[in-house]
């Protein structure tokens, strides 16, 4: 399919890819957790990887591998696999791979849910060095000899910064070096990983890709790029022919088997549903979000507004290199004497919840809710004010958002 345009591909890849029987052009769910062989031995084969197939919906079905392939198919990459929840996939994913005594550089700008879980994983001894990724020095400097990947989101969420993923992915080549992005905030057609060297893509299926909050989901995309023949904590059990598939089918054993964070079938075809728009949803999103961000810049209200479309964005000239658009989340700091929840409740469009990449404008106050865990210290080098507040802005008509931007700002007098 790749001589397709991208919304054409999106559209037709369910009927394409995965070839629905019976003239459908979606895949059916399976609702069965478990499998009949006639022949005991093909269970066997199964089993120890000789054949193809499913044994146990925990571990694979045909309704989550449909959605495998239009993932896989959507990021250009070898092979994925699907999880419950997106948190799921990340967490899945780091604890198949790595273990007590490894080192990985992090972003220090992470989302509050990812950054709890990096705590976790050094109770367990993995070791962890965060980095501004804005930056390809400071990565370079953390590099220990014991370090195996550097991790990265595409642009942090809620303050917008913009990881030099073109220059990380360089130098992780050049290291041999694992380069794991979450890709959640920018969903192709946005930013092709691939091309910046991403050897593992991380995403929240449930935002961007289903699209219409009410679905979870998550995955874990390997792009075929890193060499798994050279990763030490690879077992002999899951060193398979095909020295390609050894990181995926470690993630897919260890991880989804093992921890058993398994996306059920009715969950994998809503999401699938949801791709076929990505591309016209994500385009009007990104094009009210420039509008609004532009707005709300010019208001006197408005003390400053973190989006990478605008040219004062500090990384608006790499955002300009790397991504198609600029996305769909933005930020913003009251002027003193506007408190966050109280601007907030005179919304009468905008809707106040915690979620993000859905068709409807959303809003949130960071500080007390979603990095509430990290304390005012941590949050302060994220870049995140006691009294930001977060967009993740839908495809409403664009008039219609900023009046009501604009009635809710107008309504304080300082």
């Amino acid at each position: 399919m790749t001589k397709l345009g991208v919304t054409t591909r999106q559209i037709h890849a369910d009927r394409l890819l995965n070839q629905p029987t019976d003239g459908a052009v979606h895949s059916s769910t399976t609702n069965s957790v478990l499998f009949e062989f006639k022949q005991s031995q093909d269970l066997v084969d199964v089993f120890q990887g000789k054949k193809v197939g499913h044994v146990y919906s925990r571990s694979s079905s045909g309704s989550v591998v449909a959605l495998q392939n239009m993932v896989a198919d959507l990021e250009g990459g070898l092979t994925s696999v699907c999880f419950a929840t997106g948190m799921a996939a990340i967490t899945s994913t780091f604890l198949s791979l790595f273990k007590a005594g490894d080192h990985i550089i992090v972003s220090q700008y992470l989302f509050g849910n990812t950054r709890s879980f990096m705590d976790t994983l050094q109770d367990f001894g993995v070791e962890l060095t965060f980095v501004d990724v804005t930056s390809i020095q400071d990565v370079i400097a953390a590099k220990q000899p014991n370090t195996r990947a550097v991790f990265s989101e595409t642009i942090a969420n809620p303050v917008t910064q913009v990881s030099d993923a073109r220059a990380i992915g360089q130098w992780c080549e050049e290291n041999n070096l694992l380069f794991m992005v979450d890709n959640t905030m920018t969903p192709p057609p946005a930013f092709d990983a691939k091309a910046m060297k991403a050897s593992l893509i991380l995403c929240s299926l449930t935002k961007y890709l289903a699209g219409h909050g009410h679905v979870l989901g998550g995955a874990v995309v390997d792009t075929g790029l890193f060499d798994w023949t050279t990763f030490p904590n690879i077992s002999p059990k899951y060193q398979v022919a095909d020295k390609a598939m050894w990181g995926i089918t470690q993630i897919k054993k260890k991880g989804l088997r093992d921890i058993g964070a398994t996306l059920a079938s009715q969950s994998a075809h809503l999401i699938s549903v949801g791709m076929e728009t990505l591309s016209l949803r994500t385009a009007r999103s990104n094009e009210n979000a420039l509008k609004l961000a532009t707005y709300l810049e010019s208001h006197p209200n408005i003390q400053t507004v973190y989006y990478p479309g605008l040219a004062n964005h500090p990384q608006h000239f790499i955002a300009r290199e790397q991504l198609a658009n600029y996305g769909s989340i933005l930020s913003f700091d009251l002027v003193p004497g506007i408190e966050p929840c109280e601007f907030l409740d005179k919304l009468e469009l905008v809707i106040s919840a915690t979620h993000l990449g859905d068709t409807r404008t959303l809003a949130l106050p960071v500080a007390p809710t979603i990095f509430f865990e990290n304390g005012q210290r941590e949050r302060a080098r994220m870049g995140i004010t006691e009294t930001m507040i977060r967009l993740s802005v839908g495809i409403e008509d664009t008039d219609d958002l900023v009046a009501d931007f604009e009635q809710a700002l107008n309504s304080f007098s300082l």
